[in-house]
C-alpha cells in the first residue's frame, strides 16, 4: 500500500488511489463536519480533500499513515473554506448554518476499541451539537488545533507540521481553544462526558413526542429544564429559558397546528423526534420538523429544531399515510 502511494507522479492509477482513499472518506467527513457546523460544506471539504490529494499525490513520501496524510489535507481545505465563507457565530449562541449528523451515517464506521482512530472520529461526547456549536464560536486555527489535539489525539509536533507553527505556538492556541469551550459549552457538559441513553431518557423522549402530538403546551413545559435553550438553524433566534421557549410555541401558533405524527431518530449521538403535519391536499402526512433533544438530569435541557429539508439525509421517508404506517 505505501509503496503504491510512493510511486512515481502518473504511476498510480486512479482506481489504485481510490481505494487507498475512499476507506476513510466517512472518518473525514466526520472531521470536516466539527470543522465547518454544516454536513453540506463538509461534503464539499471531503471531495476538495480527495481532488487535492490526487493532484498532490507524489508529494506524499511515507513519513505517515495515508489517514494522517489525507487529514492534513482536510484540514487545510476547511481553513482555506472558513477564510473564505465563514463569519464568526453571534455572541448570544445561535450557529445559523448548523445542519444535524444522522447516526446512521456514523454507524458506518466500526465502533472499534476506545484508543482506535475510527472510534476516537465518532465519540459521543465530540459530535453532540452542544459540542459542535461551541467549537463553532473558536476561531479557525484555534478550532483545528483543539480538534486535532483533544479529539484525534496528535501530538503537538504534528499539528505544528501541519499549520505551519511552533510547538509554543499550538500549545498557546489549544489553552486559548480550551477557555473559549469553557465560555460556550454548557455547564454540565463542560467535561465532555456522555453516558449512554438509558431507559429514563427514553421515556422522557417519549413523554415529550406524545405531548407534541397532542400539543399540550403545558405537558411539554413540565418536562423542560428551567434553562433550556431553545434553537432553529437557520431561522435566527435563540430562546433561552423555560418561560421564554414555551412563549415563543405559543405565539408561533404551536397550539394550532394540524393533525401531528412522530417519528423516532437519532442525530449526532443524540435521540430526536421527526414530526409531520397532516396536509389535506395531499391525503398524507409530510414533514414538518426534526427536534435534537439533549437530556440532562432528567429534564430537556435544549432543543434544537431542523427544517423539513433535513429529513431525506435523515433516512426517514417523504410522506405518512393517513393511518400513520410508512
Amino acid at each position: 500500500m505505501i509503496a503504491d502511494m510512493r510511486a512515481e507522479q502518473g504511476a498510480v492509477d486512479e482506481p489504485v488511489f481510490a481505494g487507498l482513499t475512499e476507506r476513510h472518506r466517512r472518518e473525514l467527513h466526520v472531521h470536516c463536519y466539527r470543522m465547518l457546523g454544516s454536513f453540506e460544506d463538509a461534503e464539499d471539504a471531503v471531495q476538495e480533500t480527495f481532488l487535492r490529494a490526487w493532484r498532490r499525490r507524489e508529494t506524499y513520501a511515507g513519513r505517515s499513515t495515508v489517514r494522517a496524510w489525507l487529514y492534513r489535507i482536510a484540514t487545510n481545505t476547511c481553513l482555506d473554506l472558513l477564510a473564505k465563507r465563514r463569519p464568526q457565530p453571534a455572541t448570544g449562541g445561535e450557529v445559523p448554518w448548523l445542519q444535524p449528523y444522522p447516526d446512521r451515517l456514523l454507524d458506518e464506521l466500526p465502533a472499534g476499541d476506545a484508543d482506535e482512530p475510527e472510534a476516537v472520529a465518532v465519540a459521543r461526547e465530540t459530535i453532540e451539537l452542544a459540542y459542535l456549536v461551541a467549537v463553532q464560536h473558536l476561531a479557525p486555527r484555534p478550532r483545528a488545533v483543539l480538534i486535532l489535539r483533544d479529539v484525534l489525539g496528535w501530538p503537538a509536533r504534528d499539528v505544528a507540521e501541519l499549520l505551519g507553527d511552533s510547538v509554543n505556538s499550538v500549545n498557546s492556541a489549544l489553552q486559548r481553544a480550551r477557555a473559549g469551550m469553557r465560555a460556550h459549552l454548557p455547564a454540565e457538559r463542560q467535561d465532555w462526558t456522555g453516558g449512554e441513553e438509558d431507559a429514563g431518557t427514553r421515556e422522557l423522549v417519549r413523554r415529550f413526542t406524545d405531548a407534541s402530538v397532542a400539543k399540550d403546551v403545558d405537558r411539554l413545559a413540565a418536562l423542560l429544564a428551567d434553562d433550556v435553550r431553545c434553537s432553529m438553524p437557520p431561522t435566527p433566534g435563540l430562546q433561552v429559558g423555560r418561560d421564554a421557549v414555551v412563549g415563543d410555541w405559543v405565539a408561533d401558533g404551536f397550539g394550532e397546528l394540524g393533525r401531528l405524527r412522530a417519528v423516532p431518530t437519532a442525530v449526532n449521538r443524540q435521540p430526536a423526534v421527526a414530526f409531520y403535519l397532516w396536509r389535506e391536499g395531499e391525503g398524507a402526512y409530510l414533514p414538518l420538523t426534526v427536534d435534537a433533544l439533549r437530556v440532562t438530569g432528567g429534564a430537556i435541557t435544549e432543543i434544537v429544531t431542523f427544517h423539513a429539508d433535513q429529513f431525506p439525509r435523515l433516512g426517514l421517508p417523504g410522506r405518512l399515510p393517513a393511518d400513520g404506517t410508512e
